[in-house]
C-alpha cells in the first residue's frame, strides 16, 4: 500500500455553536485522486480548507507526508504550505500582470527562484496545460477555461506534492470545462495526488480511485466510483445521487 500523502485525523471544525465537521477520518495515498461529493453546505470546501490551515481547525491533525501541520509554527507553515497547490473555483490571478507573470510570481515570492529559473518553469507549466502560446497575454484577454488552467499552472509551479482542487470548474461555461478536466486527468496519469471537490460527476466516475460521499460535516460512506455510484450503501448517498441524475 502507497504511503499517505495527506491523512485527516479526527478533523473537527466549529464556527461558534455551528459544528461544520465532525470527527472526519480521510487518508489520501501517494498518486491517488479523491474525489468528494456531496449537498452544498455539508463541509467538503471547509475540509479542503482546513487542509492548509485557511481554516484552522478546532480539534484534530492534517499530516502532510507525515508531517502535523497543525502543530506548525508560522514560519514552518508558510512551508509546509507549499507541499499543498490550491486551485479555487475562483482564478484569482493578478490583472496586471500577463500569463507567465502570474505563473512566476509566487515562484520568486515564496521559493526565491531566480527570475529567468522561475520564468523557464513558468513557461513549461503553462506548456502542460496547453497554454504556453498565452504567456504574453492578459487575464482580461483569456477565457475562463484559460484562466483556471493558468491557475493551475501557477499552483503545479511550486512543486506540490498534493493538489487540493476546490470546485475548480464550477464558475465556468458548459464548454469551457472540458478543457479544465483534461487537465486534471493528465495530472492524474502523471501520478499527481489530488484531492477534488466538484460536482462533475461523470469526471468522478471516469477518473477518480475513490469517491467520498459527505452530508452534514461528516463522512458518509466512500469507495471506488463504480460502487459509490451503482451500489451506494447509505440511504442519504443514494438520496442524493437520484437528485443529481433527475
Amino acid at each position: 500500500m502507497k504511503r499517505p500523502m495527506l491523512e485527516l485525523v479526527a478533523l473537527t471544525k466549529r464556527f461558534g455553536e455551528l459544528s461544520v465537521l465532525n470527527n472526519i477520518h480521510l487518508r489520501v495515498s501517494q498518486g491517488e485522486l479523491v474525489f468528494v461529493i456531496g449537498p452544498s453546505g455539508s463541509g467538503k470546501s471547509t475540509m479542503l480548507r482546513c487542509c492548509n490551515r485557511l481554516e484552522e481547525p478546532t480539534s484534530g491533525s492534517i499530516l502532510v507526508d507525515g508531517e502535523d501541520i497543525t502543530a506548525c509554527s508560522s514560519r514552518s507553515l508558510n512551508r509546509m504550505r507549499l507541499n499543498l497547490g490550491m486551485v479555487f473555483q475562483g482564478f484569482h490571478l493578478y490583472p496586471h500582470m500577463d500569463a507567465v507573470g502570474n505563473v512566476m510570481l509566487a515562484q520568486v515570492k515564496a521559493l526565491s527562484r531566480p527570475k529567468d529559473e522561475a520564468r523557464e518553469r513558468a513557461l513549461e507549466m503553462l506548456d502542460r496545460v496547453g497554454l504556453r502560446h498565452k504567456a504574453a497575454v492578459m487575464p482580461s484577454a483569456l477565457s475562463g477555461g484559460q484562466q483556471q488552467r493558468v491557475a493551475i499552472a501557477r499552483a503545479l509551479a511550486l512543486d506540490p506534492k498534493v493538489m487540493l482542487f476546490d470546485e475548480p470548474t464550477s464558475a465556468l461555461d458548459p464548454e469551457l470545462v472540458g478543457s479544465v478536466l483534461a487537465v486534471m486527468k493528465d495530472l492524474r496519469t502523471s501520478g499527481m495526488t489530488m484531492l477534488v471537490v466538484s460536482h462533475e460527476m461523470g469526471f468522478a466516475r471516469e477518473a477518480a480511485d475513490r469517491v467520498v460521499f459527505m452530508d452534514g460535516g461528516a463522512i458518509v460512506e466512500e469507495g471506488p466510483p463504480e460502487e459509490i455510484f451503482t451500489t451506494p450503501q447509505a440511504e442519504r448517498t443514494r438520496a442524493f445521487l437520484s437528485r443529481v441524475r433527475e
